[in-house]
């Protein structure tokens, strides 16, 4: 029984991505019912007018508070320790909103570049 929630749990994160792109097309989708009118009609008609729209992903290692006369003495050289260890997941925050945390990794393709390798999606919650 364990063996089957260990295969469950890798299973996890591919189930929660997809809920999560199904529940923002079908945001989408009600958007578009609510709007109603010729913006309605403009989007039918380009629906991937709204998948172009550009957002701001950061991946976050962490963070650091300081005096101001700490942040005053930082030179070329200086250390700023951060909130999390090494092995830690990091945070995957889209337009200011954390979406995801991953794990830092080496491209394949490129060993020079890193990338981030999703261990978590963060669930959406409807206001209300």
């Amino acid at each position: 029984m364990n063996k089957t929630n260990n295969e469950t749990d890798l299973d996890a994160p591919d189930d929660q991505l997809n809920r999560a792109i199904e529940e923002l097309r079908g945001v989408l989708q009600e958007e578009e019912q609510r709007v109603g009118g010729p913006a309605r009609d403009a989007s039918a008609a380009n629906p991937g007018v709204i998948l172009n729209i550009p957002v701001d992903v950061q991946i976050v290692l962490g963070s650091a508070e300081m005096q101001v006369s700490d942040l005053m003495a930082l030179q070329k050289g200086s250390t700023v320790a951060l909130n999390r260890r090494i092995g830690e997941p990091v945070d995957v925050v889209v337009n200011g909103r954390r979406i995801a945390r991953g794990e830092i990794t080496v491209l394949e393709n490129d060993p020079s570049r890193f990338g981030i390798r999703l261990t978590e999606i963060v669930t959406a919650t409807k206001a209300g």
